[in-house]
């Protein structure tokens, strides 16, 4: 052993803050630690709500895993007939989608004004 001692690293946490109707912060991390957790937390959160705006600013730090949360957002957004729109989107996770050439995907949610039916 070299005698340095492991600093645990600190559990990674995201919550979600109701602020309004359909109005939710999101704060912490959308990262490979989070996402599970935040996709079974959004869905009850969500569930009753047509429209949903997700404030991102209290997002600390996301990856490829967070990024894949907003677009299964968008997914269940459109299959659902809701309307889902991002404000503050991270810097970080908008690098990522732009290198993996998604988002423009993430635009669609905002975009998209429920004219398509949605599957059953």
């Amino acid at each position: 052993m070299s005698g340095v001692e492991a600093i645990p690293r600190r559990a990674a946490r995201v919550r979600f803050d109701a602020t309004g109707p359909g109005r939710f912060r999101v704060e912490g991390e959308l990262s490979f630690a989070t996402a599970a957790a935040a996709l079974a937390r959004s869905r009850s959160l969500f569930r009753d709500h047509a429209v949903i705006e997700l404030d991102l600013s209290g997002v600390t730090r996301g990856d490829s895993a967070g990024l894949a949360l907003l677009l299964e957002w968008v997914t269940w957004a459109r299959a659902n007939a809701r309307e889902l729109q991002f404000h503050h989107l991270p810097e970080q996770l908008l690098a990522i989608a732009q290198i993996s050439e998604v988002d423009d995907m993430l635009r669609r949610a905002e975009r998209w004004d429920g004219a398509e039916v949605a599957p059953d």
